[in-house]
């Protein structure tokens, strides 16, 4: 009985992995200040862009709706992106900005 308690925790554990666990926060960083994803960001919204980020309308709720932004973002500044570029950033902006579950 203990067994299978242990292994449905370790399964829902698994489950529950953070988003962009893949992904470096760092390295997301450094992508984004070497992108200026700011810069349309600033123009946007003005101040320093991040209300972008922390607005209450945001269109962000999972890490799903973050990638697909964060291509969509990438594509109108002609920017290439590789999935790991996808991970670094997503788990930049969710550990700065979004908190996701």
């Amino acid at each position: 009985m203990k067994k299978i308690a242990l292994l449905l925790l370790l399964v829902g554990s698994a489950a529950q992995a953070a988003p962009f666990a893949a992904g470096n926060a760092d390295t997301g960083k450094k992508l984004f200040e070497q992108n200026q994803c700011n810069s349309c960001h600033i123009k946007m919204v003005g101040g320093d862009g991040s209300e972008v980020f922390t607005r209450p309308d945001h269109k962000v709720r999972n890490a799903a709706q973050l990638i697909k932004q964060i291509n969509f973002c990438a594509g109108n500044a002609g920017i290439h992106l590789s999935a790991q570029d996808e991970q670094n950033l997503g788990a930049y902006l969710n550990q700065r900005y979004y908190k996701l579950p």
